[in-house]
């Protein structure tokens, strides 16, 4: 049986790890570069953060490829390494997870719009996901998280691509920031029951504006997709700017509050997104741990 399977056959709530990006930048990634970069310029620095989150507590890390299809590199001119820096990636999380952590390879939007809205066929979307995913297996990672999603036939794409690419376990989580629904106007409950229909291992929200929001989401899932396995990554709360700075004012403390909540709804696996820190994973851990 896959890895990430078997854990999730077994009792409790898996914690997943926190923002990449925020602190990435607080580790030096200029403003603006993609955090892919330091897979190829600053692969120790990844590494730090996979360690960081895992000595707080997280039983599953992310790989730094959220930005990782060709389209979504061909912004910085990292494109035509997409396959490399995926598989890349993955190797740098698997050797800091060992056999005790998960790693899951992480999969963004592409940052384009599907036809008929834009550009991006779906020949196309599932031709890069495909791509990613197949680098990411390569790497080693023990599932496939495809995440923040707004659009549910770029979602379905990347179902699809991943299948096309691997066996194994797929995941996907929506971003409901607008709401109650995603920027492109899909509720919950309809995200759901389509992606259920596909037959995908864990359905989710995550990012989002509040984690009031986001915990209002994974109800309206899981009443729609009651035998769903859920997971949730809220973020914590929405920035504000302190100067140069995006500040993110929901504490440790309240982000172990919510923990009990999503809980007690059923979720699987609770992690952070935006602006979430190892003190913020540390404290679900922390909570999560105390209730079992």
């Amino acid at each position: 049986m896959n890895r990430f399977l078997k854990r999730l056959s077994q009792p409790g709530v898996l914690v997943a790890d926190g923002a990449t990006g925020t602190m990435l930048q607080r580790a030096g990634l200029p403003v603006g570069a993609p955090s892919e970069l330091w897979v190829l310029e600053n692969p120790q620095g990844i590494r730090d953060l996979h360690r960081s989150y895992i000595e707080a507590g997280a039983q599953i890390i992310l790989t730094d490829t959220f930005g990782g299809t060709r389209f979504k590199l061909e912004k910085t001119g990292l494109g035509a390494r997409a396959a490399e820096i995926n598989t890349r990636a993955a190797e740098l999380a698997r050797a800091e997870a060992g056999e005790g952590v998960l790693v899951f390879g992480d999969m963004g939007p592409t940052g384009l719009l599907m036809d008929p809205f834009g550009p991006l066929s779906r020949e196309d979307a599932v031709s890069a996901y495909a791509e990613q995913a197949r680098a990411l297996a390569e790497g080693g990672v023990d599932a496939l998280l495809i995440e923040t999603m707004s659009d549910l036939n770029e979602a379905t794409a990347a179902v699809e691509g991943v299948r096309q690419a691997t066996s194994l376990p797929v995941l996907v989580t929506m971003s409901y920031d607008s709401h109650g629904r995603t920027m492109m106007g899909v509720k919950p409950a309809r995200a759901a029951r389509e992606l259920a229909a596909l037959g995908v291992d864990v359905i989710g929200a995550n990012c989002g504006r509040t984690l009031s929001e986001t915990l209002a989401a994974v109800e309206e899932i899981r009443q729609a997709a009651p035998e769903a396995v859920l997971m949730a990554k809220p973020n914590a709360g929405l920035p504000h700017m302190d100067g140069s700075d995006a500040v993110y004012d929901v504490s440790p403390e309240v982000m172990a509050e919510y923990a009990g909540k999503f809980d007690a709804l059923g979720v699987k696996i609770l992690g952070g997104c935006c602006g979430s820190t190892p003190a913020h994973i540390q404290a679900i851990a922390a909570a999560l741990h105390a209730e079992a």
